[in-house]
């Protein structure tokens, strides 16, 4: 393991900017952890109040993957200066309207973020090593370069949903054809979209909406990074990473997934997951106590997130599909689109007394509020994982050789399933987004072949099985093995020490 590299004057130090969404900050956190573990330096994390106080949280809850030299920065901000409630300072229980201000809001972190790398450089003798931004903070290449440091982009996705989501954004090609399939710039002529894949609020943009006002400057500011960072690793997306790598035109660094390090032991125990400070809707114990009651690989997993819901017919049409197919599940469930995400459910959502024969018949265990996700996909009774297919998730179940049922809802997620269904094989997408009509005989079809006898069930499994092995590679350690992505670490932070030698002695020229 490397440790310690530098340029022989003071530790090194990295400061890290997230974006405000609980999707973002845990990897941030991960790779923070990851970085100090294997070279000793310093790493100060900058986000607003609420969103340090849930990452002293992570951190207490989890002492033993995270260091004391990870520091938290508060920085400041007052979200009723930008139209949100008071004490909003994440996406979590925010309409999309709301999101997008958001989104705009933390626009106005730079100046406070600028007096932090100032400080910081007057505190050190010197600028810190880099910065490492959110793709969705941009203008951090700008504070770098202004400050006399480098930027260099992360994204908590996968290489393949990160560069759809970068081209789509910079060049909106949906708007210049009529047809509902277009091509994408960047991707091989025969990878076509589908209008369907995109969200709505990307399907109406037109360079001049709200979302588009954030989206593209922050992209194209992300893209004169030194750099980027991927929550991936090479060999599970070799597709992904060529083409992000063509387009953008810049390093990109796979050094994911950034996983629990015991969701990457072949035996993973059962305390595991990371605590969200929510009210659970079943405790860890009485989950793993109904998990033990199933057969091997027999329990459907249906979890779309923590800030996703479905329509109401939806909602009711997925319920009765999965009465009838007669399989266990567990199903962690809010009260449907238009309604209060955290408000009380309504037992009227679902066919008339679902809950109770579910609980009578011991087929599904309901869960309102929080779940142990990590553990329920590493428990050996879970056969398939229904899924909005967000990358944390989508990495969390395929490390465990859990094939994936698609139901995408938002961001990239639609991107995805394409790639999880054309380029690994390991996914059947059930529909797309909240206004998908969805009837009981297609869910029970879908949940057959991937559940059933049938050659395309095993064939996923085995695929989902490799994707596992190869995530375990990529991370590992040992002996002289060295996985790809802490190869890609050690090249990165390489790079930046070379580039940190040549400031300095161009400055010592001068």
């Amino acid at each position: 393991m490397a440790t310690n590299q530098g340029t022989g004057e003071a530790q090194q130090h990295i400061v890290m900017l997230p974006y405000m969404a609980q999707g973002h900050l845990i990897p941030f956190l991960a790779l923070a952890s990851k970085i100090q573990q294997r070279f000793g330096f310093k790493i100060t994390i900058a986000t607003t109040q609420l969103n340090v106080r849930y990452l002293k949280s992570a951190i207490a809850k989890h002492p033993q993957t995270t260091h004391s030299n990870i520091h938290l920065f508060q920085l400041p901000f007052d979200s009723s200066q930008h139209g949100l409630p008071p004490n909003i300072e994440n996406t979590e229980s925010l309409t999309l309207n709301q999101i997008v201000d958001l989104c705009h809001a933390s626009i106005s972190l730079e100046t406070p973020f600028r007096s932090l790398i100032s400080d910081v450089s007057i505190k050190d003798g010197r600028p810190p090593l880099c910065i490492i931004s959110d793709v969705f903070m941009g203008w951090a290449t700008e504070v770098a370069r202004s400050c006399g440091t480098v930027n260099v982009t992360f994204t908590t996705g996968g290489a393949y949903g990160t560069a759809a989501y970068v081209s789509l954004w910079e060049n909106l090609p949906h708007r210049l054809t009529q047809s509902d399939e277009f091509s994408l710039p960047g991707f091989p002529d025969s990878c076509r979209f589908h209008i369907t894949q995109l969200h709505p609020f990307l399907r109406n943009a037109d360079g001049t909406d709200s979302w588009s006002r954030f989206f593209q400057p922050q992209i194209r500011l992300s893209l004169n990074s030194f750099g980027w960072l991927c929550n991936s690793a090479e060999g599970i997306e070799p597709l992904g990473v060529d083409i992000f790598r063509r387009y953008s035109k810049l390093p990109l660094w796979c050094i994911g997934p950034l996983l629990p390090p015991a969701m990457l032991t072949r035996k993973p125990t059962r305390a595991i997951g990371q605590q969200t400070g929510r009210k659970p809707g079943v405790s860890p114990e009485k989950c793993m106590e109904w998990l033990d009651s199933k057969p091997e690989s027999s329990v459907l997993y249906i979890c779309f997130g923590s800030q996703n819901t479905l329509s109401a017919a939806q909602m009711m049409a997925l319920a009765t599909g999965l009465e009838e197919s007669g399989r266990p599940f567990i199903w962690v469930i809010r009260p449907p689109l238009g309604f209060n995400l955290e408000g009380e459910f309504d037992s009227k959502w679902l066919p008339q007394g679902f809950e109770e024969r579910m609980k009578k018949s011991n087929q599904g265990l309901m869960v309102h509020g929080w779940a142990p996700q990590l553990e329920i996909l590493c428990h050996r009774s879970t056969a398939a994982f229904v899924s909005h297919c967000g990358w944390n998730s989508t990495m969390e179940s395929l490390s465990q050789g859990v094939p994936i049922i698609g139901w995408p809802l938002a961001a990239e997620q639609g991107y995805n399933v394409k790639m999880l269904v054309e380029e690994m094989g390991v996914c059947v997408e059930l529909t797309r987004g909240t206004k998908s009509s969805l009837n009981k005989e297609g869910v029970i079809k879908v949940i057959d072949t991937v559940m059933g006898e049938g050659i395309k069930a095993k064939d996923m499994k085995k695929k989902a099985d490799e994707i596992g092995e190869l995530i375990r590679s990529a991370v590992g350690e040992e002996g002289s093995h060295r996985g790809s992505s802490l190869e890609a670490i050690d090249t990165f932070v390489s790079a930046l020490i070379s580039k940190d030698q040549e400031f300095v002695r161009a400055k010592t020229w001068n």
